[in-house]
């Protein structure tokens, strides 16, 4: 990656302070930005803010509340609903940028945070357009693939293990934690095929992460394999790029392609490989569909 000027800034969100990097642009538009589920700013975005950054685009990428550098206890826990509450205040904050045009802000999720990037660009007029990457759409569809992909018991321990911790959290004892990638038949948010072979080499393939802790709270695992983000597009509004990877088998490709048929103003970029394609080879191929995009909605 070439150099980028970055700073590090603060906002508040609920009353918490959630922390991220402000690239500044050229062109007056913003892509606020976040790694996906439990995954922090720097190996979640920063391959593609450094190429937006490049291109001209302010970019606000962030940590939500309880990871990273932001604030929250207890830590490593991932509530979907105040997730999305932080992109709310994310997008605020870009609006209050000095060169920002608040009528030219994007949003750029994968994996479950593409899913929240569609139920923004649903529900929050302030988004003039989004990109989902690998988004998990459909968490009872990606939940049923992923038992494929490890033993009964192992689920059956996760499932235990959320519940567990679930009521742990009511009575205020700290997050049991549960590697997000296990091998099958370990009790781990994730055993299938991508996730194993390409999570650490698409997040951090030089080992320059070591403060990301790829963990979450057993508890964290429980509404995810609930949660249809993909019902929102019918309602989505402004322009919304998803990218798939025909061999996804974390996130799954189809209900994501899907979706963007009943999308009023959907586009689709369909490669091969895994999960992580975007990160590993197929990774200029996409940064030059995204940037493109940008550009034609944002500043043509």
């Amino acid at each position: 990656m070439k150099s980028v000027v970055r700073e590090k800034v603060r906002f508040e969100s609920r009353g918490e302070s959630c922390v991220g990097w402000h690239y500044p642009g050229t062109n007056g538009a913003c892509l606020v930005m976040a790694g996906g589920f439990a995954v922090t700013k720097e190996p979640g975005t920063d391959r593609f803010a450094h190429r937006f950054a490049e291109a001209g685009f302010s970019v606000v990428a962030f940590d939500y509340r309880h990871l990273g550098e932001s604030d929250g206890t207890p830590r490593q826990v991932v509530r979907l609903r105040e997730q999305l509450q932080d992109w709310r205040a994310a997008l605020g904050f870009a609006a209050e940028l000095p060169e920002v045009d608040p009528s030219r802000i994007a949003v750029w999720g994968f994996s479950v945070s593409g899913g929240h990037v569609v139920e923004l660009a649903a529900a929050d007029p302030r988004v003039a357009a989004a990109i989902a990457q690998t988004p998990n759409v459909d968490g009872p569809a990606a939940t049923r693939n992923a038992a494929h992909f490890t033993t009964p018991k192992a689920l059956l321990g996760l499932t235990w293990l959320g519940l567990v911790d679930a009521v742990g959290g009511v009575l205020g004892r700290p997050p049991r934690l549960v590697p997000l990638v296990g091998e099958p038949g370990t009790v781990a948010l994730l055993s299938t095929p991508d996730a194993l072979a390409d999570t650490t080499a698409a997040l951090d393939p030089e080992g320059r992460y070591s403060d990301w802790l790829p963990a979450v709270a057993a508890r964290s695992t429980l509404a995810v394999g609930f949660h249809r983000s993909s019902r929102r597009a019918p309602d989505v509004r402004c322009p919304l790029l998803v990218v798939v990877a025909d061999n996804d088998r974390t996130a799954l490709a189809e209900p994501a392609a899907a979706m963007t048929c009943v999308t009023p103003h959907g586009e689709l970029v369909r490669v091969p490989g895994g999960h992580y394609a975007p990160f590993l080879d197929q990774h200029e191929q996409v940064v030059a569909a995204e940037v493109e995009f940008l550009r034609r909605h944002l500043v043509s």
